[in-house]
C-alpha cells in the first residue's frame, strides 16, 4: 500500500536537521547499515540499531519505494578499540577459543541471523561479507593512498587533512575531541587512521593478504566504505548504524568516501558517500551505583535475545519495547518493562484474533474511508515524521479498536499499519507468546492437570482448595486467568 498524504523527513545527523526524503535514483531507495563484528554474541542494545533499521526500510516500503538494504558482516580487521588500537576482535576471540576465525565467525553469524529472525527484522537484499572483498579494498586503497595516505611501520595510515570537514558528523575537529584515539608513532594528526594494517614481524594471523604495503589485514573504516560503494553506489540514499559509529568510525568512512569519489567539502551532504546519515540511540540499564549504564559486551556481562526467550518473554515484546521510544531516545531497558510491552502485545493480539477469517480487501479507498482514513492519515504522518513509532503504535491500536466499519477494509489497514510495524500481529496468535521459561519446574500436562483439579473444586465450592491450586500454579510461574479461553500463560520473571 502507497500513500501519498505526508512526505517522509528524516533526521540527518551530518546536517543535524530532519530533511525531507529525496531519492538519489527516482523511486528506489538505496540504504547501507553497519553490521555485527562477530567475534560475540550480540546483545540486545546491538540489535536496537537492526530493529531501527528495519523499521525504515518498512517505512520506506510503505511510501512506494524500490529498497536497496545491504548490512555487512564484519569478520575481519576491527580491534578491541574502535580507533584503530588493540588486538583485532576476531583473532582475539579465536585464541580465547582456541578455535579456528573462520568457524568463530559462522558460529555468531549464525547467532547473529537467529535474533534477525526471533525479531522478525527482513532480510536484506544483501549481506555484506568483509573478507569477500578484500580484493576491492585493496584496489580502493591503491586509488587513494597517493594523495591521502601514507606508509608507517604498521601499516598505511589516512590523513585526516588531506580532506575537508573531517569530523563534521561527530564534530570532533580537534585532537581533544579525537582523545581516546591511542598514539602511534609517526601519525601526523592523532586522528589518522588504519587502511591497512601489517602484520608485525615475527607473528602471523589467521586473516591475513598480500597487498602492496606488505602483508596483512584491511582496517575497519575501510571495509564499510567499499562495500557500500561497490554494492549501492556512491553517493547512495542512507547511511544508518548505532550512535556510538557517529563519533569515529563513521567519520572516517566519509573521509575515505571524499577521497575515493574526489569530492569537497560537506556542505554537500551527498559528498560523504550518502545523502543521509541516521544513528539510533543506546539501550541503556537501569545502572547500580557508580556503574556505567550503556550496554556493551567487554564488560562479559550483557543480555541476549535468547535470554529473554528463556526466561519466557517472546522476542516480539523487544521489538515492541524498541517501537514505544522514538529510535534518536535512549531506551532504558528494565525487566518491567519488557512485562508491559509483552503484556501490550497480547492485547493487541487479542484484538487482532477477531480479523483471523476475515479476507483483506485490498480494493477498498481507505484514505477517503470517514473512520479507517483518519487513522490512516495519523499513521502515515507519524512514520513520515522521522519514524515517529511511538505514535504510530498508538494509530495502529486505535485501528484495531474501531467499530461499525467494514471487517475487510479494517484488515487491509492494520495489515498495512503492521508491515511497517512487524509484529506480526495478523500471523501469530496469543497462545504463540506464551513461551516457557528455562528455569520452569513444572509441565504443561501438570498445569493441566492442575486446572482440571481447580475446576472440580470450584464446582464442589471448595474455594479454599481452588485458592490453594492457583497459589501452587503462580509460584511456580503460571498465571491462572479465570473467564479467558486461554486458560494460563506462563509468567516470565527476572
Amino acid at each position: 500500500m502507497t500513500t501519498e498524504a505526508s512526505k517522509l523527513t528524516l533526521f540527518n545527523s551530518l546536517t543535524r536537521a530532519a530533511e525531507p526524503f529525496e531519492p538519489i535514483h527516482p523511486g528506489e531507495a538505496r540504504v547501507y547499515t553497519c553490521g555485527p563484528t562477530v567475534y560475540n554474541y550480540p546483545h540486545i542494545g546491538n540489535m536496537r540499531a537492526y530493529v531501527f533499521a528495519d523499521v525504515l526500510g518498512r517505512v520506506l516500503s510503505f511510501k512506494g519505494y524500490t529498497l536497496t538494504h545491504v548490512i555487512n558482516i564484519t569478520d575481519v580487521g576491527h580491534l578491541t578499540d574502535d580507533a584503530d588500537a588493540g588486538e583485532d576482535k576476531m583473532e582475539k576471540m579465536a585464541a580465547e577459543k582456541a578455535q579456528s576465525i573462520w568457524d568463530i565467525a559462522r558460529h555468531y553469524t549464525e547467532a547473529y541471523w537467529a535474533d534477525i529472525a526471533a525479531l522478525n527484522i527482513r532480510q536484506p537484499a544483501k549481506w555484506s561479507i568483509a573478507t569477500d572483498y578484500v580484493p576491492q579494498m585493496i584496489a580502493f586503497a591503491e586509488k587513494i593512498a597517493p594523495a591521502h595516505c601514507y606508509e608507517l611501520e604498521s601499516g598505511l595510515y589516512f590523513d585526516v587533512a588531506s580532506v575537508a570537514d573531517y569530523g563534521r558528523l561527530a564534530r570532533a575537529v580537534t585532537e581533544e575531541g579525537e582523545g581516546r584515539i591511542e598514539a602511534v608513532e609517526g601519525k601526523r594528526n592523532a586522528a589518522d587512521f588504519a587502511i591497512w594494517r601489517k602484520t608485525p614481524p615475527g607473528e602471523k594471523r589467521q586473516m591475513e593478504w598480500d597487498s602492496p604495503w606488505g602483508r596483512g589485514a584491511p582496517g575497519w573504516h575501510l571495509e564499510c566504505s567499499v562495500m557500500s560503494g561497490d554494492l549501492l553506489g556512491f553517493p547512495f540514499d542512507i547511511h544508518t548504524g548505532g550512535i556510538d559509529h557517529r563519533e569515529i568510525h563513521h567519520p572516517n568512512e566519509i573521509a575515505q568516501n571524499q577521497a575515493f569519489c574526489c569530492t569537497n567539502g560537506l556542505d554537500q551532504p551527498a559528498n560523504s558517500g550518502a545523502r543521509v546519515w541516521m544513528h539510533n540511540n543506546f539501550l541503556v540499564l537501569r545502572p547500580k551505583a557508580g556503574e556505567n549504564a550503556k550496554m556493551s559486551k567487554s564488560s562479559g556481562e550483557f543480555l541476549r535475545v535468547q535470554l529473554l526467550i528463556d526466561k519466557g518473554y517472546h522476542p516480539l515484546a523487544y521489538r515492541l519495547m524498541c517501537l514505544q521510544a522514538h529510535y534518536r531516545s535512549e531506551l532504558e531497558f528494565s525487566w518491567e518493562g519488557l512485562g508491559a510491552a509483552l503484556t501490550r502485545l497480547k492485547r493487541m493480539l487479542m484484538a487482532a484474533e477477531r480479523l483471523a477469517d476475515v479476507k483483506a480487501d485490498l480494493a477498498a479507498d481507505l484514505a477517503a474511508h470517514p473512520k479507517l482514513g483518519p487513522l490512516l492519515a495519523k499513521f502515515d504522518a507519524a512514520v513520515c515524521d522521522d519514524l515517529n513509532t511511538p505514535v504510530a503504535l498508538t494509530a495502529l491500536e486505535e485501528a484495531l479498536a474501531v467499530k461499525k466499519v467494514d471487517q475487510g477494509a479494517k484488515r487491509a489497514l492494520v495489515a498495512a499499519m503492521d508491515a511497517v510495524l512487524g509484529l506480526d500481529l495478523l500471523e501469530k496468535r496469543r497462545p504463540d507468546l506464551r513461551l516457557r521459561p528455562k528455569s520452569a519446574s513444572i509441565s504443561e500436562s501438570e498445569i493441566e492437570e492442575a486446572l482440571e483439579r481447580r475446576r472440580q473444586a470450584r464446582a464442589a465450592k471448595d474455594f479454599a482448595a481452588s485458592d490453594a491450586l492457583r497459589d501452587e500454579l503462580v509460584a511456580r510461574g503460571v498465571e491462572v486467568m479465570d473467564g479467558d479461553p486461554l486458560g494460563w500463560e506462563w509468567k516470565p520473571g527476572e
